[in-house]
This record gives C-alpha cells, structure tokens and sequence, in this order.
C-alpha cells in the first residue's frame, strides 16, 4: 500500500538524500514538501526546497512550503556540516522561488484533504506542525502519525551537552508537538547513529549522467569531508534517512512506548528531551521512541531507494 507523506524539513544534505530517496519510492506518494528554519535560516530553507525538487525533477511535484520568518530558532549553526547554503555550497540555478505557502498552511490543507491517511515526516525543528496544530486544533486527531528525527533519550546531545539539534532549535514547539494527542515515533540520535556510512557509498550512487546521481555526487562529498574536518570521523551519519527508513519500514525498528518531554527553561538543558522513566512514572505514555535498528536490513532499503532514484532520472 502507497503511504501518504508530508516531508517537513530544515536542508540539510541529509534532508536532501531524503528527500531524493523519496520523491522516486513507488511505495511512497509524497503529497507535500514543507521547510523550516534548522540547518539553515527560514529563506535558504525555501530555496533549498525548491532547489532539490528542481534539481531532481520528479513525474509528480508535491506541493511546496515556504519557511516561517521571524520566529525563533536557537542559536546553533550547522554551516560547517553542510556548507553556507545547507547543500555543501551546490552551484543551482535556481528559478524564482514560486508557490510561496506558508509551510503550515500547506500542512493543515493536505491532511484534511486525506484525514487518517497522511504521515507526517520530520526532518527538522517542529515549528511548522506546532504551528499547524494551533492554527487548527483538531488537526493532531486527523494525522496518521507523526515520525520526528531528533531528540536523545540519553540525555546527550550533538549541538550542547543536552539537547539534539533540532530540539535545540526551538524547544517549545518540540514541547507542543510532544504532548500532543497525535500518534508519533522518535528516532533519537543514538538510533540514526547506529549506522555509519563510509567512502564506499559515493561509488554505490547511481551515474552521474542520472539527475538523482549528478545531485548525489555534488552534496554528499561535503559532508564526508566536514565529518573529518569537525568529528575526526571518516563515515557519516544520515540521521534524515534513518527516519525516512522508519516511516517506510517501521518493522525495522525496535520501539518502546514512553513518556516524553522537552525542557525549554532550563539555561544548560534547553531543548533536552527527557523521559519519565521512574519505577511508577506520573507521566503520561505519549509516544514511541525507536530503540534499535536492523542495520542490515535499513542499508539494503536506504541502497534500493537509491537505486529507484537513479533509475527515474535516467
């Protein structure tokens, strides 16, 4: 059955494998594609949006989502990961940026154009969905499921000594999302980092006479090169792919149900997610929190989703 999908996301080189991998999946019809302020400010995550989806050029383009300005995000700076503009400095040539719908809007539209069949895929800071879900507040009920890459459920975190970067970036909208009714999983960093990929994956993408295998080939040497420079690490981590793999393959993934939280007080815990784990917890179960991946099974279906990108961009 072709799953439903609205990608909400911050690019980010490992957004934009995600996103490749996607807009080619048979198994997957990706209705929306929505940016947020993340990896990159509001402005360049609207362009970078539009850039993939050009770039690529997919049968079918979803509807687009421009980034919320003016609202804030934590002070965190990804340009040595990925480049000055998210996408490891890609040379586009970019058109106009055109179908500019507030991301929200575009979120609130197309889940209540299919209520119970729409997941909700995201890759970045929650600003969007918490938005979404005051601007309509029965909307949380009309969601298939939220699936969120970020948060850490041991209280270690990639951009301070606490709190997951796209937590990090604003708190109180993870906290929105995190009570709300809707159905979510969390795939926290110590599950996307449970599979590393090395310098072997640059000679598995497809051609680069294909559109998906040109883009591949232009952003993802950046990154390997920024993990070395900043992490002494010769592999990557392609936390976006993960959680793209979990929405397609939950059954890849062991999961627990728990009760979860997101700190937006604390002046060393900001942004940290944190769990009620005590032997008679007073909090409330509200979501799934993979635990474990299949390693070999998720890099065979991140590889085949590749492969359908090469092969539909011939």
């Amino acid at each position: 059955m072709v799953k439903k999908l609205i990608i909400d996301c911050d690019p980010g080189i490992d957004d934009a494998v995600a996103l490749c991998m996607a807009l080619f999946d048979p198994r997957l019809d990706v209705l929306a594609i929505t940016s947020t302020a993340g990896n990159v400010e509001s402005s360049q995550a609207s362009k970078n949006v539009q850039t993939i989806v050009e770039s690529l050029d997919p049968p079918r383009w979803p509807r687009l989502g421009t980034a919320p300005e003016g609202l804030f995000v934590g002070h965190a700076n990804a340009k040595q990961i990925h480049g000055n503009d998210g996408l490891g400095n890609f040379n586009s040539q970019l058109s106009r940026l055109h179908h500019q719908h507030p991301s929200e809007k575009v979120i609130t539209d197309v889940v209540r154009n299919a209520p119970g069949q729409v997941t909700v895929l995201c890759l970045g800071p929650l600003t969007n969905l918490a938005l979404a879900f005051s601007r309509d507040p029965d909307l949380a009920s009309m969601i298939d499921r939220v699936v969120i890459m970020g948060g850490s459920i041991s209280g270690v975190g990639n951009v301070t000594a606490t709190a997951e970067y796209n937590m990090f970036c604003d708190p109180e909208a993870a906290q929105t999302v995190f009570r709300s009714l809707v159905t979510k999983t969390l795939v926290p960093l110590e599950v996307s980092q449970q599979l590393t990929f090395n310098l072997s994956m640059l000679d598995e993408l497809p051609d680069a006479s294909t559109r998906a295998g040109n883009f591949l080939r232009n952003v993802l040497p950046f990154l390997f090169r920024s993990y070395r420079q900043v992490y002494g690490l010769e592999g990557i981590h392609l936390h976006d792919v993960v959680a793209l793999i979990a929405a397609l393959h939950p059954e890849f993934f062991e999961t627990q149900d728990m009760a979860g939280d997101v700190e937006t007080n604390g002046s060393l815990t900001r942004g940290a997610t944190v769990f009620d784990r005590r032997s008679r917890p007073e909090w409330r179960i509200n979501l799934e929190v993979a635990m474990k991946l299949d390693k070999q099974a998720v890099r065979d279906a991140i590889r085949e989703s590749i492969r359908y990108a090469g092969q539909l961009t011939r």
